[in-house]
């Protein structure tokens, strides 16, 4: 979805490592039969951009794809058969060019990790990476998340969610186009297991304070940080990328924002 080394210096939708906004101001219907929980019916986790596939992603993709790629079924995903193993299982939306998810699955090995993106660039960058270091924890849905996360995921299957940077959608007339928004949000906890945890970064001072405040106003959800803002210490497994290091050097804050299921 979007690269989260860039997605300040381009179009809305081109971060290079993290997720990108959606228009959320459809009307609103079940995700499920019987389920109860609503978003708009058209929101979805990413904007679709143009951009050139790589030789080596696109060989990356040949090779690698039919192993590490989930095809989207409108069914329960069986997690055990797709990764081989029961394990505590993460799920990112948008992971732009996938350094961070290979970082994160690198260093949380006992992890099984999915990746939703739908920029085929990423895709292939993600690959390459998952075979230049052996991650074996580590599968790909090529696929809008919101549409995985609705007929995909069943209640209380996740251990963790990470959305890091999506697109700010920094227009306030655009701010209804981002992803962090209470319909997502209380579609995401109905999917964490009591404990779990939902785990956010944006470097968008005004966009952080929307999350906390979204998160929030979930009933389910409770914040892990009684610091002011309720924004969180960066967890240790979240690298710092190279754009986050150019930001803090020029005095641009980064803010984590973490939670937990009741």
């Amino acid at each position: 979805m979007l690269p989260q080394d860039t997605h300040t210096d381009t179009l809305p939708g081109d971060d290079a490592d993290g997720a990108s906004g959606t228009p959320a101001d459809a009307s609103s219907a079940p995700t499920q039969p019987g389920e109860g929980v609503a978003h708009p019916r058209r929101i979805r986790s990413f904007v679709r951009r143009a951009g050139r596939t790589s030789t080596g992603q696109q060989r990356a993709i040949d090779d690698l794809g039919p192993q590490y790629i989930v095809p989207y079924r409108p069914e329960p995903l069986d997690w055990t058969a797709t990764f081989g193993r029961q394990a505590p299982s993460i799920l990112e939306i948008g992971f732009g060019m996938g350094e961070t998810t290979a970082h994160i699955a690198g260093l949380r090995p006992d992890d099984n990790f999915i990746g939703c993106e739908v920029h085929e660039p990423g895709v292939g960058a993600l690959l390459k990476l998952i075979g230049e270091r052996d991650l074996q924890n580590v599968r790909i849905m090529n696929h809008d998340a919101v549409e995985v996360i609705a007929h995909m995921l069943t209640e209380q299957s996740l251990d963790g969610v990470h959305i890091f940077f999506p697109d700010p959608w920094h227009k306030k007339r655009h701010n209804k186009r981002r992803l962090v928004q209470p319909p997502l949000v209380k579609l995401l906890a109905s999917r964490l297991k009591p404990g779990g945890y939902f785990h956010c970064a944006t470097d968008w001072e005004e966009y952080a304070h929307q999350m906390v405040e979204v998160l929030s106003g979930e009933p389910t959800l409770v914040n892990t940080s009684q610091a002011p803002g309720g924004f969180a210490e960066r967890p240790e497994y979240r690298p710092v990328t190279k754009f986050e290091k150019r930001g803090l050097r020029l005095g641009h804050g980064v803010w984590d924002v973490v939670f937990r299921k009741a």
